[in-house]
């Protein structure tokens, strides 16, 4: 963890606004401005990319997974740089919570994986660099969206080790299990057998 040099008042005001900026529900958006629905009852009805791709539009999808991870990024630089690394991950775990519990929403919200992988490229380009890179990899040789994700999740701390990001153990550790609980269902589907593959229209 990074030295605390902010007092709580201030570190409360980062949290909220951040995490306001995290609800933001891109995926929603994009879906409705292109003419596409509301992904919510599309699909998984799950806000993320992923679910946005099986509308049919990788555009929409693309959209969706690039502004996801801008909101998280986002969040972390500027609070980084107002304030500082205390900040910085402050601002991180509230923006993943805002996009995975988004008060815009009714506190329902994505899986967080485009989130996640925009903090860890906001906080250490190297770790969310390996981090995408295990994602690509995963989805290349499985084509299931939710093993490239958890598997990207469950590497990303070791990934911090060779870049020497050891102060960002605690939050990415935080983050992965979050990440894990939000794809509680797809571990189910993945042990049945069940879990759609990448680009399927349909499926949950």
């Amino acid at each position: 963890m990074p030295d605390i040099t902010h007092g709580l008042p201030i570190l409360a005001l980062v949290a909220v606004l951040a995490y306001l900026l995290g609800s933001v529900p891109f995926g929603v958006l994009v879906t409705r401005a292109m003419g596409l629905g509301d992904v919510r009852a599309i699909g998984s009805g799950n806000i993320g990319a992923t679910n946005v791709l099986r509308t049919g539009n990788k555009l929409a999808a693309a959209l969706t997974l690039v502004l996801d991870a801008a909101k998280g990024a986002v969040a972390v630089l500027v609070a980084r740089a107002a304030l500082g690394e205390d900040a910085a991950q402050v601002a991180a775990l509230a923006a993943f919570l805002g996009h995975i519990f988004p008060i815009y929403l009714r506190f329902k919200g994505g899986k967080g994986v485009a989130t996640f992988l925009g903090i860890l490229l906001a906080l250490s380009w190297p770790v969310g660099l390996a981090s995408c890179a295990t994602w690509l990899v995963a989805a290349f040789v499985a084509r299931v969206s939710s093993v490239a994700a958890l598997m990207a999740a469950a590497l990303s701390s070791l990934w911090l080790l060779p870049f020497g990001q050891g102060q960002l153990l605690f939050l990415v550790v935080i983050l992965t299990v979050l990440i894990y609980i939000r794809h509680a269902a797809n571990i189910r589907r993945l042990k049945a057998g069940t879990e759609p593959r990448i680009g399927r229209k349909t499926g949950t």
